[in-house]
């Protein structure tokens, strides 16, 4: 099993996290963020990751610290989990259609760190969960993974759906990605490590 722990505890935030690569999408996420919960059980579905969380923080200030931290935490377990990438696809993309929406999702786990989004929010928050958030959590997992990881919405109306399509097709990218080849021993690149 290629899985990975993350404890991180700051003044603004507890977190607790768990992932595993090999799973089968099973979901145990305690966090007081409902619609941030229900983008990280998508992602877990969607990517057949096995998540488990206890996400807390101060809320009481707003919900940035703790999804940005979340994305800070979730990327260096997937680092941990895949180890020296032997035998990964490396790259992965994947476009997701929700109802009216049309995400795109394509990444590269190469060890270096970017990161693109072309998402206009048109509502500041969806439920309990301001939008430009998409941005800081993505952000900082591309960030602690070491990922090059795109996004982009072609289409839709609904904050809601476009959120959801972005996460659903990011899970999609990133599993293709950290899939096996048949080629259990060598590492996706000319350098030889990555």
């Amino acid at each position: 099993m290629r899985s990975g722990n993350v404890k991180r505890k700051t003044r603004e935030t507890d977190i607790n996290l768990t992932v595993n690569l090999d799973g089968t999408g099973k979901i145990d996420i305690n966090c007081e963020l409902g619609f941030f919960s229900h983008m990280l059980e998508s992602l877990a579905c969607h990517g057949q990751f096995d998540i488990k969380a206890s996400l807390k923080g101060d809320l009481h200030v707003g919900s940035h610290h703790l999804v940005e931290d979340t994305g800070i935490a979730l990327g260096t377990a997937i680092k941990e989990a895949l180890g020296e990438k032997k035998g990964i696809q490396r790259a992965g993309f994947f476009f997701f259609p929700m109802d009216e929406t049309l995400a795109m999702a394509s990444l590269d786990l190469s060890g270096r760190a970017f990161f693109h989004c072309d998402f206009e929010p048109g509502t500041e928050k969806v439920g309990d969960f301001p939008c430009d958030l998409v941005f800081d959590f993505f952000g900082a997992l591309s960030s602690s993974l070491g990922a090059a990881i795109h996004l982009r919405i072609l289409y839709g109306r609904s904050d809601h759906h476009k959120i959801e399509a972005l996460f659903k097709a990011f899970a999609r990218a990133l599993k293709m990605a950290c899939s096996l080849t048949d080629n259990p021993g060598r590492i996706p690149s000319t350098k030889g490590v990555l």
